[in-house]
């Protein structure tokens, strides 16, 4: 079964996958969108009033979305992994939010984490090695997408949306290797977090291939 080929093709797993991944992922970085409000604003949903949500939190759920969708548009053009992507993911996240291009001209720090990341000058070298060291790298896919991970959020090169930017490009490697994506549940918030600050790829990666295996599960559900 070829994923992505299966994804866009059927109509209720992807929008499943869509809102599951926006609300979660939305979530994990505050979002007080109920899942049921999620659906509603990306599918319009008009039967479903929403009340007392900040417009902020309106345009992560469909900035999410359209990003998403970038993810598959850029696999089925074979475009690649470059820079101009990525850059290209977070713009879309954060637009109408914060309309930043490009990396981060300012000192941002992480809420929660002791570590500091790197001054901006330092970023446009950082990420063109890290871009290049990607896309040389042979090793088992989780193994790889664990370790990248754990690297682009250190490096957290965007001023917002460093999280969401990165947990996309988690499926994007998935989907290029013909593999099911992967939800991070809020509820998995904490244990999430802590694979980051303890720098624990083989934890990571190990974590990553189970809610592969289970989204396979689910995905077979979703079989006419």
């Amino acid at each position: 079964m070829y994923i992505l080929e299966f994804i866009l093709e059927n109509k209720e797993y992807l929008e499943d996958l869509i809102t599951r991944s926006t609300y979660h992922s939305n979530a994990i970085e505050g979002s007080t969108l109920t899942y049921a409000e999620t659906y509603a604003i990306l599918y319009n949903d008009n039967s479903f009033k929403i009340e007392g949500k900040e417009p902020r939190e309106i345009y992560e759920a469909i900035n999410h979305k359209k990003a998403l969708e970038l993810v598959f548009k850029n696999l089925q053009n074979n475009d690649g992994f470059d820079e101009r992507f990525i850059k290209k993911l977070n713009e879309t996240i954060n637009r109408d939010i914060k309309d930043t291009e490009g990396y981060r001209t300012i000192q941002v720090f992480i809420r929660g984490s002791e570590h500091i990341p790197p001054t901006p000058e330092k970023i446009p070298n950082l990420m063109n090695y890290f871009v290049y060291n990607y896309n040389h790298d042979e090793q088992d896919v989780f193994s790889k997408i664990a370790r990248y991970h754990i690297e682009f959020e250190k490096i957290h090169p965007f001023e917002d949306g460093n999280g969401r930017t990165g947990r996309l490009l988690l499926n994007y490697e998935l989907l290029k290797n013909n593999l099911p994506p992967v939800v991070i549940n809020k509820e998995d918030r904490v244990k999430y977090f802590e694979f980051l600050r303890s720098n624990d790829g083989t934890g990571l990666a190990d974590w990553l291939r189970e809610l592969s295996i289970k989204e396979q599960e689910r995905m077979e559900k979703f079989k006419k």
